[in-house]
């Protein structure tokens, strides 16, 4: 196992599994094609650079990522977009955001005392020079 620093040991987690599937452009290219609906690996291929067979690779990477899913249709199969695992990492992702807004909203209130407690003295500078 590893470590994050001398203690803290590195924990790998589901999300770790998304995030690294979307640390690739073409799968994040894969995903936008399949935000208009379900397609096969052939559509898919036409739309990239890269071989059928890589496409497979990306998709595979993907469903293991439970970021799509696929079912038979005749005989090819059809790749989609999985809510559901987009859902669990929406979650995972809005816990940054919300930590964000919190230190965004700590910052705010702590720059309005700051001015607070130096409008009085603005005043008196102001004062001081008519």
């Amino acid at each position: 196992m590893g470590y994050v620093s001398g203690s803290l040991p590195l924990v790998d987690t589901y999300q770790d599994t998304q995030l690294d599937a979307l640390g690739d452009s073409t799968r994040r290219a894969i995903l936008h094609r399949l935000m208009d609906g379900p397609l096969a690996v052939g559509d898919l291929a036409r739309h990239f650079p890269v071989s059928r067979p890589a496409i497979s690779q990306h998709l595979r990477i993907l469903k293991d990522a439970n970021l799509v899913v696929d079912r038979a249709s005749g005989n090819r199969r059809l790749y989609q977009l999985h809510p559901a695992g987009f859902e669990t990492l929406r979650e995972y992702l809005e816990q940054f955001w919300g930590q964000a807004l919190d230190a965004f909203r700590r910052k705010a209130e702590e720059s309005a005392a700051n001015e607070k407690k130096s409008a009085p003295r603005n005043k008196a500078r102001k004062k001081e020079k008519i």
